[in-house]
């Protein structure tokens, strides 16, 4: 067998008038006639750029110099940008940011759904630094630059990017990234400790990877850090299931899903929403939304451990709950009872394949709240949509399924997109998260 031999790229560097941004937040120009997508570039900017890509289909690149710049570019907020992978919009204004999610948004509805919203609502906004309580982070021992390491891949390279700390992690990690390297650093398995977990809630949880079992002193070595730092150090010899407490006293992981005495109980592998306080925000506005009335009968979908689930229970909601993780349903149900919310009924579904004949859709909703992941919840709208709710809010991680999806729901099923908006779930990225209210 041959292998076609890679083309070079391009040496030195060559200029580029930016017209857009594509849906990664690169800047988007044509070079020689070419589609050449150039990272950290805005539209109206004139740039130098060396090549990164070459295909015969589009070109990549990446800014060496900013010969006329944009006015919304402004000074990134982290000394790493630019290497580390974790963000790709810290030189573009966050009020542009905004305008630039908000596009992706609605240009999916019209592009693929073929539906406009009644109203563009104003989109959920909160701290752009310091918001990030979920995370993963590469450690590396390396001798030569000052012992272990820790942070997130360099863009577009299997190389880690090696932080002095992260302005957009919870502060009480982000701002200690070099004490954490410098801590596995002194451990006898200190090459055996590859990834490191960050789980934040009214404590905060590190999970260290270990492909080695850590000795006593290597234990109480993490415990005086964590004791040292605040921090609460859990060990994952394995898969997910493996994952325990350093101290078997550790007390357990909790937030609010709403701000209010509402506490929700979760394990550091769970999924939580990355923001608190957008996420507070997106509960409370889609209670708002649904406009709940006492004793209505509300579906949910892709319930969870619960977040939207208490607060439409404790809002007057009659809830059924459904969830295609065991162990999320699990949890969803411990957090019902520990809060003292008995009006949830929560069932274990794969909501990609699920009967529209199980009992538990076999009844009329006044109201449906859907949170699906990135692929959308295409399957189960047939079901929703039989049952003739008056209001559906769908929570949106990827607006190219929420743009099928809204299709489906307007233009097979009747419904009216009533509002739309987005919510700046990730700051400094390209991900965009919004929320959507159809209505009978």
């Amino acid at each position: 067998m041959t292998h076609r031999k890679k083309k070079p790229l391009p040496a030195g560097e060559f200029a580029a008038e930016i017209i857009d941004l594509d849906s990664d937040g690169r800047g988007f120009a044509r070079v020689n006639g070419k589609a050449t997508f150039i990272a950290d570039s805005l539209p109206g900017e004139l740039v130098q750029f060396r090549y990164t890509s070459v295909t015969r289909d589009a070109d990549e690149g990446q800014v060496t110099r900013v010969d006329r710049a944009s006015p919304d570019r402004v000074e990134p907020g982290c000394a790493h940008f630019g290497t580390c992978g974790g963000c790709s919009m810290q030189h573009l204004a966050a009020d542009r940011q905004i305008e630039f999610k908000q596009k992706q948004l609605l240009d999916g509805l019209q592009r693929i759904g073929k539906v406009t919203p009644e109203t563009v609502m104003e989109p959920i906004r909160g701290p752009a630094w310091g918001y990030r309580r979920r995370a993963r982070l590469g450690a590396k021992r390396l001798p030569t630059k000052g012992g272990v390491r820790v942070g997130f891949r360099e863009r577009n390279s299997n190389f880690m990017s090696m932080l002095e700390s992260c302005v957009v992690l919870d502060p009480r990690v982000g701002l200690k990234l070099r004490d954490i390297g410098r801590a596995v650093d002194t451990l006898s398995i200190a090459d055996k400790v590859p990834q490191i977990e960050l789980a934040c809630g009214e404590h905060v949880a590190l999970v260290y990877r270990v492909l080695q079992d850590p000795t006593a002193q290597d234990r109480e070595k993490l415990a005086a850090f964590g004791e040292a730092q605040g921090l609460e150090i859990y060990l994952q010899p394995g898969g997910p299931d493996t994952i325990t407490p350093l101290d078997p006293a550790t007390p357990p992981l909790e937030y609010s899903p709403d701000g209010s005495d509402l506490r929700l109980r979760f394990q550091p592998s769970d999924f939580i929403q990355v923001n608190s306080g957008i996420s507070q925000k997106a509960v409370r506005q889609s209670i708002e939304w649904l406009d709940i009335q006492p004793g209505e009968r509300v579906l949910e979908l892709f319930c969870g451990l619960g977040n939207f689930s208490l607060p439409l229970a404790r809002a007057g909601a009659r809830v059924i709950a459904a969830e295609g993780e065991a162990k999320l349903v699990q949890r969803a149900r411990e957090n019902a009872e520990r809060n003292g919310i008995t009006d949830i009924r929560f069932e274990k579904a794969d909501l990609f394949r699920t009967d529209a004949n199980v009992d538990w859709l076999q009844q009329p909703f006044d109201k449906v709240l859907l949170d699906p992941p990135r692929a959308g919840a295409k399957e189960i709208l047939p079901a929703v949509a039989s049952r003739k709710p008056k209001r559906i809010v769908y929570v949106s991680c990827h607006p190219g399924t929420l743009a099928r999806d809204a299709g489906t729901l307007v233009n097979e099923y009747g419904y009216r997109l009533t509002r739309v908006g987005v919510m700046d779930m990730f700051p400094h990225t390209s991900h965009v998260e919004s929320m959507a209210l159809f209505e009978l």
